[in-house]
This record gives structure tokens, sequence and C-alpha cells, in this order.
């Protein structure tokens, strides 16, 4: 399956780097296939360092944040103990982990990683249905460069009226956000 969640990784500087990512995962989070594309920060920093941080969060503001190019702030890390890597000081769950094996061959890589070490902060509640939509649009915003611009437009037309419903402060922040990314991205905007 895959699961949704957040990447730290170092850059060539030593800077932490924060990617949302959604590595297939085996049912008891030992192995991960992580698939960054290429090129991007992350398939650069984990095919250099060979490591990183897996997180499950439930900040769907923060995910936005990192898709939109919107973090002013990073949030606070504390030093991974296994690898040289980060770990976020609020997230539900945390999987250190080691790369074995980059497979480049296509614009999506294919990273096989083992789970190094394991920590829990605080249980994950889930999210109501304005934090999945968000999710949803965040993976969308995430291919603007290879889908059709009318199946994105399409999918935020669906998923607006839901989070509009059911959305609280935080998700109507993250709608903000992606629609002005969208919108710069999409030629034409989201609203024709």
């Amino acid at each position: 399956m895959i699961s949704e969640g957040l990447v730290t990784s170092i850059d060539s500087q030593g800077a932490v780097h924060f990617s949302p990512l959604g590595p297939v995962v085996d049912h008891d989070y030992r192995e991960l296939l992580l698939r960054p594309f290429q090129p991007s920060t992350s398939f650069n920093n984990l095919s250099t360092r060979r490591c990183g941080v897996f997180h499950i969060v439930d900040d769907v503001e923060l995910i936005t944040r990192c898709v939109t190019h919107t973090l002013q702030v990073p949030p606070a890390v504390t030093a991974a103990t296994s690898i040289e890597g980060w770990v976020l000081k609020d997230c539900c769950r945390w999987l250190e982990f080691r790369v074995l094996s980059v497979d480049s061959s296509e614009p999506r890589s294919r990273m096989q990683a083992e789970v190094t070490h394991r920590g829990e902060l605080r249980a994950f509640w889930g999210y109501n249905r304005a934090r999945h939509a968000i999710l949803e649009l965040c993976i969308l915003a995430t291919r603007t460069q290879f889908l059709p611009a009318e199946d994105i437009r399409a999918a935020f037309r669906y998923f607006e009226p839901v989070i509009q419903r059911t959305a609280g402060t935080s998700e109507f922040t993250c709608l903000e956000l992606l629609t002005e990314y969208l919108e710069s991205r999409l030629q034409g905007g989201l609203h024709e």
C-alpha cells in the first residue's frame, strides 16, 4: 500500500529538506519503496546521502506548504537516532531509513530502503473529509508538469465543495494556498 507522509533528507550543504512523499510500504513498515521524481531535491538528497526519515503526520497545512513552496518557518526537528538525519518534533510516527538501492532508469525513480529505527510521539486521529481532499489536491499539485490541466481542474471542482462544507481554519488556509499555486501553474487558472 502507499502511505502518504513527509520525508526529511539532507542536502549537499547539510540543510534539512522537507518533502511530501508516499512510499509503498509493507504492512509492518519494515521496508519502504520511495519513488521520488527526477530531477528533484528529494531524489538528489536520498540518492547521495542514502538515508532519511519518513514521517506519518496529520498536519495537512505542513504538507500543503511544502507542496506550494510557502513554508516560511521550518518545523522544529531533533536529531535522528540511527542515521544522519532529522525527525519532526510534531509528528505522529517516524521511520528512519537507509536507502539500499536506487533505480534511476525511469523519470520516477525507485529507491528500496530498510527501516533502521522507528518511534511514535502521539496517536494519529485520522483525517476528516476536508483533510483527505486537501491531501488529494496536494498530490495533484506535484504533478502539474505531466497531468492534463483539465484533469486537475476537474479534480479541483470535485474536491472544492467537500472542503468548503467540512473544513476548519487550517483546511481553508490550505485551499487558498492550493488555489493560488494551481492557478499559477495551470495556464488559464482553475476557474475558466
